[in-house]
Parts: C-alpha cells; sequence; structure tokens
C-alpha cells in the first residue's frame, strides 16, 4: 500500500479527541510536510534550474494535475502575473475535466490518460516548454497520459508526488518526492501531501522567476497597481529602495506610469 494511503497510528482516535487535541495532532503532522519538502530540495533545485533555462528561452510553465493536485497548479499560476508581472501565458496551470473543476470535484477525471495527452497538444508544448506533473499517488493516468505526450514533444517533464517508484516517476526527467507519510484521515491527500506540493510550487515558480530577474534583493519590483494594497505596497517599496518619503516615491510612480523599475530609474 502506498505511503498516503495507510492509517496514521498517531490519530487512530482522532474521533475521540477534543477539539483541541485534535487540532494539536494535526498541526503535529503538519511539520512532517515542511521536513519532506527541505528533503527533496536537491530535486526541486533541479526543476527551478530547467524552469529558468526554459524562460530564458522563451518558453513556459506548466501544471497539470487532477483533483486537489490540479487546483494547487492552477493556484500558483494564477499568482505569477500580480507577483512577478509575468503574462498569464508564461505559467499555465492545467486540471483535469476543465476549469469547472477547479470548483467541483469530478474524482474520475483523472482516470483518462488520453485526456492528459489531448490537453498537452491543445496547448502546444514544445521543445523550451517545462511540464510539472503533480499526483501525490503518482499514477493519476491523466497526468501520466500529459507527461507522455510532452516528452514526445520534447519538453522537460517533471513528476512531483509524494511516494516513490510511481507511474509518473517514470514518464519525467526529473522527480520530486515529498515523502509525507500517511495522512491524518486515511487518504485524505488534501492535508500533508496537499501542503507539501504547494510549498514545492512557490519554490519553483518564485526561485525560477528571481533567477530570470523579476525580483531585486527581496522585494517584487514587477507588481501592478491593481488594487489599493498593491498600490500600498509599490509606495513602500519606491521609499524604501529610493531612500525617500512616501510622498515622493508616490510622485516618482505617478510620473513613470506606475512601473517600480521606472521609478528607480533602472
Amino acid at each position: 500500500m502506498l505511503k498516503t494511503e495507510q492509517r496514521n497510528p498517531n490519530t487512530t482516535h482522532i474521533d475521540k479527541m477534543t477539539t483541541a487535541e485534535m487540532v494539536s495532532a494535526i498541526a503535529k503532522e503538519n511539520y512532517n510536510a515542511a521536513k519532506a519538502v527541505e528533503e527533496a530540495s536537491e530535486d526541486i533545485a533541479k526543476a527551478v534550474d530547467a524552469i529558468t533555462e526554459a524562460f530564458e528561452n522563451g518558453g513556459r510553465l506548466f501544471f497539470i494535475g487532477a483533483g486537489t493536485s490540479g487546483r494547487l497548479g492552477v493556484l500558483d499560476a494564477a499568482e505569477c502575473p500580480p507577483t512577478f508581472g509575468t503574462d498569464k501565458s508564461q505559467v499555465v496551470g492545467i486540471i483535469a475535466g476543465g476549469r469547472n473543476c477547479v470548483f467541483e470535484a469530478s474524482e474520475n477525471a483523472e482516470d483518462k490518460e488520453a485526456n492528459g495527452r489531448a490537453d498537452i497538444a491543445e496547448n502546444n508544448l514544445g521543445k523550451n516548454d517545462v511540464l510539472v506533473g503533480i499526483s501525490v499517488a503518482g499514477g493519476a493516468a491523466y497526468v501520466v497520459g500529459a507527461l507522455r505526450e510532452a516528452k514526445e514533444r520534447g519538453a522537460v517533464t517533471v513528476a512531483l508526488t509524494s511516494n516513490y517508484d510511481t507511474p509518473i516517476s517514470k514518464e519525467s526527467d526529473i522527480t520530486i518526492v515529498t515523502d509525507t507519510g500517511a495522512e491524518p484521515i486515511m487518504g485524505s491527500t488534501r492535508m500533508k501531501a496537499g501542503s507539501a506540493h504547494k510549498m514545492v510550487l512557490n519554490m519553483l515558480t518564485t526561485c525560477a522567476m528571481v533567477k530570470t530577474g523579476k525580483i531585486y534583493e527581496n522585494v517584487m519590483i514587477n507588481l501592478r497597481p491593481t488594487n489599493i494594497k498593491l498600490r500600498a505596497r509599490m509606495i513602500n517599496i519606491v521609499a524604501d529602495l529610493a531612500d525617500c518619503s512616501a510622498e515622493e516615491a508616490e510622485k516618482k510612480l505617478d510620473c513613470n506610469e506606475w512601473n517600480i523599475r521606472k521609478a528607480l530609474g533602472e
């Protein structure tokens, strides 16, 4: 049995715990998610370097998965344009069953390999692109099909899973395993495994964006002023980097189309 499908001895009687005991037990298990990500850091770095090379060659990054895995990929992709100022086509999230499955579960969508292949073909992946196939169990036919199609098209393939020696690993150039073990609720991989995978996806996009110049020091200099909070953040960034008052920073931004780089005279 896969580790992620086993019963967790630490939570066998969670249904008899008090609320405080229940919360504490789950919190302790969540530490394993962060530990598993740290232990996979070498393989995460390999994937970051592959993604960076793809971006430098004008390529794209795709995340693909079913259910929770697909939603996590869609979420991370959606957050790249406002965070890094990227075009929405640079990082793309694909979920089995289509956009509606972001909001409504379709549990059999992961079972169709042909659909995974079709979604990759529709997005015309090529040799400059990277595909990250996400599957906690590591055997979702939809993800296997997507990875096979991407590899045949010359794209770099990455498997993100929480189990070793899985079908998606066999289809990938790079495999990232976050060994989170048994879930607090047996088989509910939206918990520890999902948390670990969200951390990994954050690392993949953030590190690749840093390496391709989307971050200055540790500051988001490609922000867009799409709401009040972000406008205030942009003012704070310019004030900090230009060593000026907030009022002066806002004037600099006003005079430079609310572009931080231009406001700083880059």
